[in-house]
């Protein structure tokens, strides 16, 4: 398993991995974290990585007790398809290889490399 680290100072996740950085940006304001940008590098995409990122910010935001709202199209697509209160049990469970499965799906449907979306409007 690779490691997630978490920048707070940054407000970003990220995964080093054969010297390639991937990243999950987010914002804070009150009790509200919102996912504005997942960049997995061309080179390291399609192993879940953008997934593993969504799990740990999932995971950060339900222990502090924060609000999750997705500015970014991974995002969206990530809690449409594993809703929050699910993340954690699909990432415990049995079911890890079949969550992977299905996140490099939808990363080739909806690539991590969305510029940030703060500001704009959908």
């Amino acid at each position: 398993m690779r490691v997630v680290n978490h920048d707070e100072s940054a407000r970003r996740f990220f995964i080093d991995e054969e010297g390639q950085r991937a990243v999950l940006d987010y914002t804070l304001s009150e009790r509200v974290m919102a996912i504005t940008h997942t960049g997995v590098p061309q080179p390291i995409a399609g192993r879940g990585i953008a997934a593993q990122l969504m799990r740990a910010a999932l995971r950060t935001a339900q222990e502090r007790g924060w609000e999750v709202v997705p500015r970014c199209s991974y995002a969206r697509a990530y809690l449409a398809r594993h809703p929050p209160i699910l993340a954690d049990q699909v990432a415990e469970s049995g079911a890890q290889h079949q969550s992977d499965l299905l996140d490099e799906a939808l990363e080739e449907s909806f690539p991590a490399s969305d510029p940030p979306a703060v500001g704009s409007v959908s």
